[in-house]
């Protein structure tokens, strides 16, 4: 008796994992709808929860995400972290400060199933705010395979006094 409740309980979590499950095929079967997606599932107003399971599907399991920046010496240097680094640096951060990044302008270049994307954005607290606190450029490398889109890297700069981003960059005035 006590195996049939056990198996019983058993077949009722499953079931339960199973119907949990979201399907996030339509976030993944184009080029634009994992880059929307993307921006989407990072931006969210103060005490917003991101949807980090929704985030980490993007991405290839062997994916990198890496900002570059200037450590305490002046040097520019390259952080890599994996989908979940990423959660555990910034997934706090994100929800006490807000944030809403938004891309402003893309180059697309594709050769067989690689696609490399020059993704520019404008970085938010709010919906709302009307000037950004912060820019630059998102290179994200992605990979078709034949099924969906995977992110393989983001590649990550943001723009200084040093560094204008390049009008190439920017949508047309």
């Amino acid at each position: 008796m006590k195996k049939i409740i056990i198996l019983f309980i058993l077949i009722s979590f499953s079931i339960n994992a199973q119907e949990e499950k979201k399907d996030y095929t339509k976030n993944v079967a184009t080029l634009d709808s994992t880059i929307e997606t993307l921006y989407s599932v990072i931006s969210g107003d103060k005490g917003f929860e991101r949807d980090w399971d929704l985030f980490k599907h993007l991405f290839h399991k062997n994916a990198k995400l890496i900002p570059t920046g200037k450590n305490k010496d002046e040097k520019t240097v390259a952080r890599y972290m994996s989908p979940d680094d990423y959660i555990k640096t910034s997934g706090a951060w994100l929800v006490q400060n807000g944030f809403h990044e938004k891309e402003i302008h893309r180059t697309v270049q594709t050769f067989g199933n690689i696609t490399q994307v020059f993704s520019t954005y404008e970085s938010f607290r709010t919906k709302t705010d009307e000037t950004p606190f912060m820019r630059g450029i998102n290179s994200i490398q992605l990979l078709n395979d034949g099924e969906r889109w995977w992110i393989i890297n983001i590649y990550w700069m943001q723009e200084s006094e040093e560094n204008p981003i390049p009008k190439e960059y920017l949508p047309e005035e």
